[in-house]
């Protein structure tokens, strides 16, 4: 049984008559998979408003219709652009013994001592990643430890991530997540200390070049 579930009843009003039920409160949807025909449903709003909220997309949800329970994952959310209302649900039933792709958020946690020292700063690169997962092994978010990156260019990339040999991870394996990097001002500054040795340097050499021409 999924953490999160909810009661789904069979909706019969389709396209323009959709408006009078979400009048009348609730959320029209509907419930698909590879192996289910597709189920038009509806929600009170309130519920699935919360269920959203909770499970996000990346939770499954046992949906209850009819006295049967499907296993979903919430796959697309249509909201008013104005009021930001939930206009339509769309739930994607999953096959448990099939992996299935899923977009898995990034969450940063703790922070890098070189940051509070103020000696560095943090970049971050993409917000979530592919993961090729069970059903029941999907994550609600991928935890990434600040604390770990102690010293400048210190960075954690895909491949530093690990997740087991039941996940397969579809990015990059040397793409940057975080990295600490040296602050702009700092960098400047020695950017242009390191000109100016150049320059001093080139000064010295013109001098000693003009030394020996007199000599001679």
């Amino acid at each position: 049984m999924a953490e999160y579930q909810i009661v789904a009843e069979p909706r019969r009003t389709l396209g323009k008559k959709n408006r009078q039920l979400r009048r009348q409160g609730y959320v029209p949807g509907v419930v698909y998979g590879p192996a289910l025909e597709a189920k038009s449903v509806q929600f009170p709003y309130r519920a699935i408003e919360l269920m959203l909220m909770n499970a996000g997309g990346t939770n499954l949800i046992d949906v209850v219709l009819d006295g049967e329970t499907y296993p979903s994952l919430a796959r697309e959310v249509q909201r008013d652009v104005v009021r930001g209302n939930i206009l339509h649900v769309d739930l994607l039933a999953v096959d448990e013994s099939q992996r299935i792709r899923v977009e898995v958020p990034i969450a940063m946690e703790g922070e890098s001592p070189v940051v509070t020292a103020r000696e560095g700063i943090l970049i971050t690169g993409r917000s979530s990643l592919t993961l090729e997962v069970f059903p029941r092994d999907i994550r609600d978010r991928i935890i990434i430890d600040l604390s770990q990156l102690t010293e400048l260019g210190a960075e954690v990339l895909v491949s530093d991530l690990s997740f087991g040999e039941a996940v397969t991870v579809h990015n990059d394996p040397n793409e940057m997540l975080a990295k600490i990097v040296q602050p702009a001002a700092a960098r400047a500054d020695s950017d242009l200390e390191e000109a100016g040795d150049e320059l001093e340097g080139e000064a010295d050499a013109e001098g000693g070049e003009g030394e020996e021409a007199a000599d001679s």
